[in-house]
């Protein structure tokens, strides 16, 4: 009986030492047991290991135990487990009870109690207690013990007294925790002989736990030796600062349990004296091993390429160069996948990347993680059966709860239920109507205008929604009241069962596993079996408590976060892909540590817990040891970084990137230059600055080198010198049934061209037109001119957005022109005198209309919700102040409003605007002005165009001139045209205006007085456009105008004449325009009926028509294609504009078309 140490520092031969013995024992025919206990991750490892140098016989004569695995083997032949095992999960649901119960006797954590986030911290925190064998009875005596200036830190053991009592209190009635396991296993070895005079090999472990430690002792005791493998050797680990340091302590602490148990110590055996075992083919890894945390170091002079340090551009840079260097190394150099592994601090960032790109380059991998089951469909199924309640049957949590695949619902079916609800702004009380009337177009007045087409997909619709409602109404009429945890497990049980989730659950694994996607397979067979065990757990811990449904989904939930899925390799050859902390040495012979970054490897530990590294202190003072503090923790990392860097017998790569995935800059680790000065001919390596990357290295597998021949494709395309393997690899590429297709579009994509062809004009015409005539509104030759392809695809194909139970702004200008057109017909009807309006009698009318049009179908969205609520009372404001305004322009005016809403091409007084095209062609303009005031002076009537508009709007003659802004000139030009139809007289054009509809913030460094603030708000709101030049008529439309308006865009200067920034043309001027726009409108017609469907955007200094174009998806439009250009709206001087006008008048002067 005794323990011995085996020194050795990393690549020593330990392990090999350890597995060489037991074969010896076993050779030398001992029957004593033979134990090589290992940590929990690499027991499979090390299973075959052993089982790959002894054979067979190692599986009858010797065993491979963790410290989890010796428990439940004492266990299971000692007997001792009346109670179940409580997992992680069950102990976090426990916590949620317990902090329920006990956050009102809490004093420094009482609100962190209240936030989900603090369980995982207790969680924690009493894990480390029970490794570190710390009762409850131990705080409260190191309490009592401490100075009164420890104050925090006592009401910081008090609470965590009251957390762990009253946690073991629930938790001993029916479970044990798994964190007792290592306790109840040294209790057990006491009277069971499974271990009597075992030889035993302790390996792989760098500390232990004091629950460890006291199982260790017990195994002393029990066994004929115990030989402890530690990475160690003579001279090292007495300085704190000594990488060693941490396996010193170690040694430190098993020599006293030793000594405690009256167990000899033996001495050691120092492999250090022998040729190092790992690195006999490696020269540059031996001197790495030696000189890494050598100080002073020997730098070594040559470079045989076992060590490479790689700069990327970025992470996918990072694992391509990985990946190639993988392939290389299997290809030129006869390693097998299972010789490599791939190593990174922090998994998560190089997980989803890793697994993409290592599948590109057909790599087997196996990846060293163990997966939550969060976002299993499962786990959302159920999780969104409560929210669904608790949000009031909410689109989103339905929804969710639809697209799980698991309810048994055709994808079709949801679908189209989805659409109808979106559209119908469907939640809450509207979910449990017996039957839905929502017409399925909600632009529809009512259903008596549904077709009959759309009457039965209605129907449709609510067999749909009775087949999704009514499973969850039973199930929620099941947990009504009061309720037990109990009542809403079998609850939820009953449900899933009814609607046949488990054996839905189970065929999906099924299909999996056939498909080869084992991982997945094994994920949803593992989590049927999770949720009946958290469901059992619920069921034990708190069963008979009467819970709140939301209460207890918290709950399911805190459980659920922390299962985890481990999974084991499915082949044996194949790439390992893990954390660094996890990965521990085996016969490996290559080694890439990727992420090598600042920050990151060695890595920054700031998170103390609830304990701070001061209040560790202090409690190690009063004889409490606990888990490390920061800075111990910092002396570890750098363990960590020697036994990562030692790890692989023949090769080593490091890695990293200059930029993380969002583009920020990412600086090298220490590790780097480091090694740059050990080996000073070791060249970084990167791509970064190549220039000729050409080379055959991108010649790898098929489909990241398919990815590079499209890149050389290109080039020769663009004329540019490509190497001459590329033909080779596009004619093998050619000759494979698989890949001919790809390798034929490549030619096909080289020539693509991002446009449309033309459509016949035959077809074009039935598209456009109406019952054979084709009848536009302005607004859409406007359209096309900002895009033929936006406008083809609105007119042509009629393609629409999907219907979402929304205001629009579109919704909100047709709102705002209804409620001013009501404002001035109750004006009109009433006799109300713009005098006697002040703002006061504008608000109640307004409030009294807007409350009219919110009752009415097109906007009753407007009550829907308190949201829309407040945005009604917003509008009311806005239109408050637009009224006001309005009436103050009344008031100032000798102009007449003469008719809202006027539509021109529509009604018997009224014809439409009748274009002529040369193709023989005509073409019909309609459209609806807004308001039209009109004036009589000296025997002459004078109209004016007013267009309201809810966003700033400004007349631009430049836009004019392009066809983008001619809507105002063709309104004029139609009440010219039709004067005689609803005046009986010959009008005079006098003014085309924008008023915006607003209520404008006004800003002062000094306070307004009321008359101040009324000005500002009329300059802010001042009209924008174009008038007749008439001192006569400018005044008639501000009869208070003395040098300049405040509602207009005119002033005068001191002559008496316009200023030159007035917006004022002479009436030829008025009349050019109005020709210009006929020419502009027949030759845009004539583009667009020739089946001209260019994606073409316009584009006006910054601002191009795609910013608010729902239609990019579809086309596309990309500036780096040589086919895709903007149309450019170039600026004119308006000296410019007025002769290119008139020449273009000129030019088709003889008759109006």
């Amino acid at each position: 009986m005794g323990i011995k140490f085996i020194y050795g520092r990393a690549g020593s031969g330990k392990s090999y030492y350890c597995i060489e013995e037991i074969k010896n024992k076993i050779e030398q025919g001992k029957e004593n047991k033979l134990i090589l206990l290992v940590p929990e991750q690499i027991t499979f490892q090390t299973e075959t290991r052993l089982l790959k140098h002894i054979g067979e016989k190692s599986v009858l004569k010797s065993e491979v135990l963790s410290f989890k695995r010796m428990a439940h083997r004492v266990f299971n032949f000692c007997g001792g487990i009346t109670h179940k095992r409580m997992n992680e999960a069950g102990r976090n649901m426990l916590i949620f009870k317990v902090l329920e119960e006990v956050s009102d006797k809490l004093s420094v954590f009482y609100r962190a109690s209240k936030q989900q986030g603090f369980i995982d911290i207790v969680s924690k925190t009493i894990t480390e207690f029970k490794k570190y064998n710390i009762t409850s009875e131990i705080l409260k005596v190191t309490m009592q013990a401490m100075r009164e200036d420890d104050e925090e830190l006592k009401m910081k053991l008090n609470d965590l007294s009251i957390i762990f009592d009253k946690f073991n209190e629930v938790l001993h009635k029916n479970y044990i925790d798994s964190e007792d396991e290592l306790n109840m296993l040294s209790d057990k070895l006491d009277n069971c002989n499974i271990f009597d005079g075992a030889d035993i090999w302790v390996d792989e472990f760098t500390t232990f736990t004091p629950q460890q430690l006291r199982v260790l002792g017990k195994l002393m005791q029990k066994a004929n030796n115990v030989y402890f493998a530690l990475t160690l050797d003579e001279t090292h680990g007495l300085d704190e600062t000594d990488i060693f340091n941490v396996i010193k302590n170690t040694e430190k602490k098993l020599i006293r349990i030793a000594g405690e148990n009256r167990v000899p110590y033996d001495g050691y055996l120092d492999l250090n004296s022998r040729e190092n075992f790992r690195f006999k083919e490696s020269r540059e890894l031996n001197h790495l091993e030696k000189h890494f945390f050598t100080y002073p170091f020997i730098p070594y002079k040559w470079s045989n390429g076992d060590i490479r340090i790689y700069k990327a551009n970025n992470n996918y840079d990072e694992i391509e160069v990985v990946a190639k260097d993988i392939l290389r190394l299997v290809r030129d150099q006869g390693y097998r996948y299972k010789d490599i592994s791939v190593v990174c601090r922090n998994l998560e960032d190089y997980e989803k990347i890793t697994s993409v790109i290592l599948n590109q380059y057909d790599i087997p991998y196996f990846l060293d993680k163990k997966r939550d089951i969060v976002s299993n469909p499962l786990i959302v199924l159920i999780t969104s059966i409560f929210e669904i309640s608790s949000r009031n049957w909410s689109y989103e949590s339905v929804f969710k709860y639809l697209k799980t695949g698991l309810t048994g619902l055709n994808g079709d079916y949801i679908d189209i239920l989805e659409n109808y609800v979106l559209a119908n702004g469907i939640r809450g009380r509207k979910w449990f109507e017996d039957w839905w009337e929502y017409p399925v177009d909600r632009y529809h007045a009512d259903k008596d205008e549904m077709s009959s087409e759309e009457k039965q997909r209605l129907s449709l619709i609510n067999d749909i929604k009775d087949e999704v409602k009514q499973p969850l109404i039973d199930f929620y009429s099941n947990i009504k009241g009061k309720c037990t945890v109990r009542d809403i497990c079998i609850a939820l049980y009953d449900f899933m069962a009814s609607l046949g989730i488990i054996e839905r659950m189970e065929s999906l694994s099924r299909v999996f596993e056939e498909k080869g996607v084992g991982d997945k397979a094994k994920e949803y067979e593992q989590v049927i079996e999770i949720i009946m065990e958290v469901l059992d757990q619920a069921v034990d811990v708190m069963g008979e408590e009467i819970i709140d449904p939301n209460d207890f989904i918290k709950i399911l939930n805190v459980g659920f976060e922390k299962y985890e899925i481990g999974l084991i390799p499915v082949a044996l050859d194949q790439v390992n892909i893990g954390e660094i902390s996890r990965i521990r040495s085996r016969e490996l012979k290559a080694l890439y540590i990727v992420g090598t970054n600042d920050g990151v490897f060695p890595a920054s530990n700031k998170d103390e817990g609830i304990l701070s590294d001061q209040d560790r202190e202090l409690l190690r003072d009063q004889g409490v040891e606990l888990a490390s503090d920061t800075k111990t923790k910092a002396f570890e990392e750098q363990f960590l970084i020697y036994s990562t860097l030692t790890m692989c017998s023949n090769y080593l790569m490091i890695t990293y990137p200059l930029a993380d995935f969002e583009g920020k800059s990412l600086r090298p680790s220490i590790i780097i230059p480091r090694l740059k000065k050990i080996f000073p001919n070791v060249k970084e390596e990167s791509d970064i600055f190549r220039e000729n990357n050409d080379t055959l290295e991108k010649v790898v597998a098929p489909v990241p080198t398919f990815n590079e021949l499209i890149g050389a494709l290109r080039r020769d395309f663009d004329k540019k010198e490509v190497e001459a393997y590329w033909s080779e690899v596009y004619s093998w590429y050619k000759r494979k049934p698989q890949w001919k297709e790809k390798a034929d579009n490549i030619f096909k994509g080289l020539k693509y061209t991002n446009q449309e062809q033309d459509i016949a004009r035959d077809k074009i015409r039935k598209i456009y037109s109406s019952n054979d005539k084709l009848l536009f509104n302005v607004s859409r030759i406007e359209k096309y001119a900002q895009c033929p392809f936006a406008y083809y695809v609105q007119y042509g194909l009629k393609a629409k957005d999907r219907k979402v139970y929304e205001f629009t702004p579109p919704d909100l200008g047709s709102f705002m022109h209804n409620v001013l057109d009501e404002f001035t017909n109750h004006i009109r009807d009433k006799k109300i005198q713009w005098n006697d309006l002040d703002k006061e009698k504008c608000k109640n009318i307004i409030s009294e209309i807007v409350d009219k049009q919110v009752g009415e179908s097109s906007a009753s969205i407007l009550n829907s919700s308190k949201r829309y609520k407040y945005f009604t009372d917003r509008f009311k404001n806005i239109l408050t102040k637009s009224v006001t305004v309005i009436s103050e322009h009344m008031r100032r005016s000798k102009f007449d409003i003469f008719r809202n809403e006027f539509e021109f091409g529509s009604y018997k007084d009224s014809e439409p605007i009748k274009l002529k095209l040369a193709s023989g062609d005509e073409v019909y303009l309609t459209g609806r002005i807004d308001r039209v005031d009109t004036v009589e002076l000296e025997g002459e009537t004078y109209i004016r165009i007013i267009d309201y508009k809810s966003g700033s709007k400004e007349f631009d003659l430049n836009q004019l001139y392009y066809g983008l802004q001619i809507q105002l000139l063709v309104y004029l030009d139609a009440l010219i045209k039709n004067s005689k139809y609803f005046l009986d007289k010959q009008v005079v054009p006098g003014a085309i205006l924008y008023f915006r509809i607003d209520d404008p913030i006004i800003k002062s460094k000094r306070d307004l007085s009321d008359d101040e603030i009324k000005e500002q708000i009329l300059k802010k709101l001042k009209m924008d456009g174009l008038m007749l030049k008439d001192i006569k008529l400018v005044k008639a439309m501000d009869k208070t105008m003395e040098t300049y308006s405040l509602i207009i865009p005119a002033a005068f200067k001191k002559d008496g004449d316009f200023t030159k920034q007035s917006a004022v043309v002479t009436e030829e001027q008025f009349n050019m325009l109005r020709k210009y726009v006929n020419e502009k409108m027949i030759e845009l017609c004539e583009e667009m009926l020739s089946g001209r469907i260019k994606i073409e955007p316009s584009k006006d200094g910054k601002f191009t028509y795609c910013n608010f174009c729902n239609y990019s998806s579809i086309c596309q439009f990309d500036i780096s294609l040589k086919d895709n250009t903007h149309k450019l709206i170039r600026k004119h001087s308006d000296e410019e504009l007025w002769k290119e006008i008139s020449s273009t008048v000129e030019e088709h002067q003889g008759g109006e078309r």
